[in-house]
């Protein structure tokens, strides 16, 4: 199967995680595919498939050059609940200028790039889920090849696709007695060439807010009103330090839900930053926010729960360029001219870096992640299997 027939495939399951169930996986349906898959690579002919009891799905490619280390290649099966991925209706077009459907030149100017290309786009009412299955798409079509052809020399394939990793999940319960490999790329990223080894700092904060009521007519001097006061503390957020107003290494406070009543409210939001010293700042800003508060409304009134989510991963691939060279070769031998850039997120690959498992991050050729307006070129598809394979070639 081509690695497009099989991209148009997985994105045919609904996959969204979610963050507000306590299971593992946190939707039963990432499971319809993790099954897939796990046949799929039985077929294949790969060894050591697993589909374990947390829904992550294993398998080992073995090398054809005797004592050459096998290298690991990872991607995940959900996608994220900031839109529907149910119901996906992915439409092939010829893109020869201007807008692509929905998706508008004006709004999008990467799409500008794209002309003469073909396009796989959505009807406009779901994401496409090209993050990040077509990762996963391009990591089996390259396994695939390099089965049917035994006389390609080649290093191991170590392969795991990974449940809830957009809810930042994706990495527990890895099981690195079915992972041979001592370093692994997450194909995870965007546009085609970007290879990422710096990540955000993250965290997430939950505010809290009790208020008292009591009827407004009799109101004054007696009431908190906890919607009031989530307010305020929203509005004491650095305005400029939001991500509409952010880029490149520059770290944000985003507010990504506010709920509540007079008597009690919740803000959710999450803190990002490369920088180590000014993550520290911002969740240091965010607890003395809570404490001020709590001086003019009563101790108790703001109540912070404030977790540590990932680490930038560059202080543990700084020892391993090799990898980075390695990606920068590879996209190279393929005809793409790499580009480094900082993650504005993170990936599996934070996390599995700073448990023994070094693990940049290479672009799957997808555009505009987490809504509607995404897309990805058929060619960037095919360019990506190239660069796995020019990575495991001896």
């Amino acid at each position: 199967m081509n690695v497009l027939d099989r991209f148009l495939t997985y994105v045919s399951f609904h996959t969204t995680s979610s963050e507000d169930s306590a299971t593992v996986p946190s939707t039963e349906r990432q499971l319809r595919l993790a099954e897939h898959l796990a046949s799929e690579l039985n077929a294949i002919g790969l060894e050591r498939v697993t589909l374990d009891r947390y829904g992550r799905v294993y398998a080992f490619l073995p090398g054809s050059v005797e004592g050459a280390e096998p290298l690991g290649f990872i991607a995940h099966m959900d996608t994220s609940p900031d839109a529907s991925g149910e119901n996906v209706k992915p439409r092939i077009i010829k893109y020869e200028g201007g807008d692509a459907g929905h998706i508008k030149l004006s709004d999008f100017p990467s799409l500008g790039k794209c002309v003469g290309e073909e396009l796989v786009i959505t009807d406009g009412t779901t994401l496409l889920g090209a993050d990040d299955k077509a990762g996963i798409a391009e990591i089996v079509t390259a396994a695939e090849h390099l089965k049917a052809h035994p006389e390609l020399k080649h290093r191991g394939m170590a392969i795991c696709f990974t449940p809830d990793e957009e809810i930042g999940c994706g990495a527990d319960h890895f099981d690195f007695s079915r992972f041979p490999a001592k370093a692994a790329y997450t194909v995870d990223g965007g546009e085609l060439g970007e290879l990422e080894y710096e990540n955000f700092n993250a965290a997430s904060a939950v505010v809290t807010v009790h208020g008292v009521n009591i009827h407004p007519g009799e109101a004054k001097n007696k009431m908190k009103n906890a919607v009031l006061m989530a307010v305020e503390f929203v509005s004491r957020m650095p305005a400029a330090e939001t991500p509409a107003h952010t880029e490149g290494y520059e770290g944000f406070y985003h507010v990504s839900d506010i709920e509540g009543n007079e008597t009690l409210a919740r803000v959710a939001m999450i803190i990002r930053d490369h920088d180590a010293e000014k993550f520290a700042a911002k969740k240091r800003f965010v607890e003395e926010l809570c404490a001020y508060l709590n001086g003019v409304y009563g101790e108790g009134s703001f109540e912070l729960t404030l977790k540590d989510s990932y680490y930038n991963m560059k202080e543990k691939i700084l020892p391993h360029m090799e990898l980075v060279h390695n990606a920068e070769a590879a996209f190279k031998a393929a005809g793409v001219e790499p580009k480094i850039v900082p993650i504005r997120g993170g990936t599996d690959g934070a996390r599995l870096s700073y448990e023994g498992l070094p693990c940049p991050n290479l672009s799957t050729g997808g555009v505009n992640f987490h809504g509607v307006h995404e897309y990805i070129p058929v060619s960037s598809l095919e360019k990506m299997v190239q660069v796995i394979l020019a990575l495991v070639k001896c």
